[in-house]
C-alpha cells in the first residue's frame, strides 16, 4: 500500500472513531487488519447519510447529492477517483473481494429517506431494513471471509432488527422530522393516530401497540444471534456486542412502559462496559 494510501486510510479511522451510534464503529474488538477497511466502509456509509438527513437541503438537493456520490462510486470501480477516499473504498473492495451492490443498496435505501416519510405495513418496513441495514452486516462478513453463504440470513435477522430497535429508540426524533417507521396498518389496528404521536398523546393503546413491535423485534434478535456460534473469536464478541446493545435499548423501552414519547432510551458510558464484560464472558 502506498503512503498516500496509508494516509487516506488513517483519515477515515478519525473521521469513523470520532462519530458514534449506539456502539463505536472502530473498537478494540475489530481486527487490527481490518479496522482501515472498516473505517472507510463506515466513511461511505456516514457520507452518504449526512446527504440525506443533514443540513438544510431541498428534498431535490439531497437527491442530486446522493445521485453524483453513486456516480462517483461507479467512476471510482473503474479506477476514476473524484477524492483518494475513493480510491480507497476501491482499494479495500478489490483486495477482499466485496461484493459493489452492497454499497448501491444503501444508497436505495438514503434516496428512500428523502422520498418515503410513511410505510403501510410491516413488510414495506422490511424491505427498506433490506437496503438500510443488512448490506452492511452483509458487509462485515465478506471482511472476514463469509460469502454468499447460510450466515447471511442471520445476519440479516440481526441488522433488520438493529434497525427497528434503533426506529423505535427514535419515534419523538423521527415524527419531528415527519417520518413514522410503525406500520400505518398496524397504528391503526391498535388504535393510535399520527396526531397522537405528533402531540406525545401517552395511551394504553400506544403502549400496546410498542410493547408489539418490541416483542417481535426481540424475536429477530434470538433468530439472528445463531449467527455467533460460526464467527471467529474478535467478530463474535463484536456483534454480541452490537446484538446485546440493541437488547439493551428494547429493555430500556419496556422499563420506561413503551412511552418513546417523551424520553428517548439511550446507552451511558455504565451500559457499554457493562455490555462488554457480558459480551467477553
Amino acid at each position: 500500500m502506498d503512503k498516500n494510501l496509508e494516509e487516506v486510510y488513517g483519515e477515515v479511522i478519525e473521521f469513523a472513531s470520532s462519530h458514534y451510534e449506539n456502539f463505536p464503529v472502530i473498537s478494540k474488538f475489530v481486527a487490527h487488519n481490518l479496522r482501515h477497511h472498516v473505517a472507510v466502509i463506515y466513511w461511505f456509509a456516514r457520507t452518504a447519510d449526512d446527504f440525506a438527513d443533514e443540513g438544510d437541503f431541498t428534498p431535490e438537493e439531497r437527491l442530486k447529492l446522493l445521485d453524483d456520490f453513486e456516480k462517483d462510486f461507479y467512476k471510482a470501480l473503474k479506477h476514476e477517483f473524484a477524492n483518494n477516499h475513493w480510491k480507497a473504498l476501491c482499494f479495500t473492495i478489490e483486495q477482499l473481494h466485496l461484493t459493489p451492490e452492497y454499497f448501491t443498496d444503501l444508497l436505495v435505501a438514503f434516496k428512500q429517506d428523502v422520498t418515503v416519510k410513511r410505510y403501510d405495513t410491516f413488510d414495506d418496513v422490511l424491505k427498506y431494513c433490506r437496503y438500510s441495514a443488512n448490506p452492511v452486516g452483509r458487509l462485515v462478513l465478506e471482511l472476514h471471509g463469509f460469502k454468499d453463504g447460510f450466515e447471511n440470513e442471520y445476519s440479516d435477522n440481526i441488522c433488520t432488527a438493529l434497525q427497528l430497535a434503533n426506529f423505535y429508540q427514535d419515534v419523538n426524533v423521527d415524527i419531528r422530522k415527519d417520518r413514522i417507521y410503525i406500520p400505518l396498518d398496524e397504528m391503526i389496528k391498535f388504535g393510535v393516530t399520527e396526531a397522537d404521536l405528533k402531540l406525545g398523546n401517552y395511551s394504553d393503546e400506544f403502549r400496546t401497540l410498542m410493547s408489539h413491535q418490541v416483542y417481535r423485534n426481540q424475536e429477530l434478535f434470538d433468530k439472528g444471534k445463531k449467527l455467533l456460534s460460526f464467527l471467529p473469536n474478535k467478530l463474535k464478541v463484536q456483534i454480541k456486542w452490537t446484538v446485546l446493545g440493541g437488547e439493551k435499548i428494547l429493555n430500556k423501552i419496556k422499563r420506561q412502559d413503551y412511552n418513546v414519547l417523551v424520553a428517548r432510551p439511550s446507552l451511558n458510558k455504565l451500559d457499554y462496559f457493562i455490555l462488554m464484560i457480558k459480551a467477553l464472558f
